[in-house]
């Protein structure tokens, strides 16, 4: 043994003092991926850019004159409330270490993240700042809470949007995002005792198998049941069925498609969180099933009612972008065209026959468009995942391969995704509501209504003639 000790030691020493033990160690110590970390910070911009001003001025346009300027200013304030809870305590909610459906406060105020700090990705051994990661995530909570405003524009208090935002942020935004995204992350899955471990501490509809690769469930089925819930409980507008409600500006309303479209790139592709082949596939999926529903909706509005429409073109791509979000990194080209195509006709259907079967006046087709096609999307994701169908599968960690592929334990998870996010988001959205109510009023007076928004909440105009 002594022998052996004596001979080892000068080659441990030699070793230790080589470049070759200097690589090796600086591969063991974790560094930024500057590639990935400029690629996320680019997606993060993209997101901001959907909106403020794309989805400011979809919404915009789609309401009557007299009322733009509020729902501009509805989503300005709202993104900028957001950003702001974000950092105080909506990232430590979501993502600081913690339970399976809220985090703890270990991070408010961004508490101990530093320029140092880095965030997992989906690759073991790669980087980004956690700088990043807050910034790209508040962008996603922003647009959220947003996507809620056009379900009830045109008739509510101004305050009492705020005071929900903040409440609804809280308690559904926050808890869903933590379900579906929270993990510990590639490096935590070394062996199968360590991913069992790591596993437990996942998110609730995580560990439940749940797939969700950029916000079907978390934003837009969240956000459309809260619009809804809204809708119902703020009432129809003035006038709705009896005057022309019809919208302003289609101008407006192209240009804020063509900015979310845009953006979304960096909403799916961004999701990757690398630069690498997952978000080029995001990507193409976006760009073709986006394509694709516009031209579904357009030829099905033109087959039945006699005319294609910018709105329904514009409709049909909000649409598409939506229903190919859960599953832009899971789903092949085969089947991001059939998403596309599929969610043109029944986004159709929704803010045409199923709206009028809920007896609802959801201003801007908010559950119709994001409901119906977060719905669509995350179910089509458990069908489409699959490898035999073009799909990515499900990658095992702990193997370094991609596992055999159980489509319907696949949808089973799914279905857990979808009816957790319309009963959470439900619960919290008519508990919210009915607090508000309450407290200061849901609606603005009829004849406050009546005059517009713009004078009567904000004294000024959008368009001065």
């Amino acid at each position: 043994m002594k022998k052996i000790l004596t001979v080892f030691t000068p080659v441990c020493a030699a070793l230790l003092s080589s470049p070759v033990w200097a690589e090796i160690s600086a591969v063991a110590t974790p560094v930024i991926s500057k590639a990935d970390n400029a690629w996320i910070l680019i997606s993060a911009a993209l997101v901001i850019l959907m909106s403020i001003p794309g989805l400011a001025l979809f919404y915009g346009g789609l309401v009557r004159s007299k009322n733009m300027l509020s729902v501009l200013m509805q989503v300005f304030v709202t993104f900028s409330l957001i950003s702001v809870l974000w950092v105080i305590y909506g990232y430590s909610l979501a993502f600081a270490d913690g339970g399976n459906f809220f985090g703890s406060f270990d991070k408010v105020f961004l508490k101990g993240v530093t320029v140092d700090s880095l965030a997992g990705t989906f690759s073991k051994g790669v980087y980004i700042s956690e700088f990043t990661y807050i910034v790209f995530q508040g962008a996603f909570a922003a647009i959220t809470c947003g996507l809620i405003i056009g379900a009830f524009a045109e008739r509510a208090r101004f305050s009492a949007v705020l005071l929900f935002m903040v409440l609804w942020f809280t308690f559904s935004y926050l808890p869903l995002a933590r379900m579906v995204w929270y993990w510990a992350g590639p490096d935590a899955y070394v062996d199968a005792a360590a991913a069992e471990a790591a596993g437990k501490t996942a998110g609730f509809l995580f560990q439940k198998g749940a797939l969700d690769f950029a916000g079907g469930t978390v934003v837009h089925i969240n956000a459309a049941i809260a619009g809804l819930v809204g809708a119902y409980m703020i009432g129809k507008r003035v006038g709705y069925h009896r005057e022309s409600m019809a919208p302003h500006s289609l101008s407006l309303t192209m240009i804020g498609t063509s900015l979310l479209w845009f953006g979304w790139f960096g909403f799916n592709a961004g999701s990757a969180l690398e630069a690498n082949g997952s978000a080029s596939l995001a990507m193409l999926n976006t760009l073709v099933a986006t394509a694709c529903a516009t031209l579904s909706w357009m030829l099905s509005e033109w087959k039945l009612k006699g005319h294609p429409s910018m709105l329904g073109a514009a409709s049909g791509a909000v649409a598409g972008l939506v229903t190919i979000t859960p599953g832009a990194g899971f789903v092949g080209i085969g089947g991001a065209i059939f998403i596309g195509l599929l969610s043109g006709v029944v986004c159709l259907w929704g803010v045409n026959g199923l709206k009028r079967m809920l007896s609802v006046d959801d201003s801007l087709d908010v559950f119709g468009v994001h409901g119906l096609g977060g719905i669509l999307g995350s179910l089509l994701t458990g069908i489409f995942c699959s490898p035999a169908l073009g799909g990515s599968g499900i990658y095992d960690y702990v193997t370094g391969t991609v596992g055999e592929y159980d489509m319907t334990a696949q949808m089973i998870s799914q279905t857990w995704g979808v009816l957790v996010a319309i009963v959470w988001s439900g619960a919290v959205s008519f508990a919210a509501y009915r607090i508000i109510d309450l407290l200061i009023g849901l609606r603005v007076p009829e004849e406050e209504e009546r005059e517009g928004l713009d004078i009567t909440t904000h004294g000024e105009s959008a368009y001065h003639f």
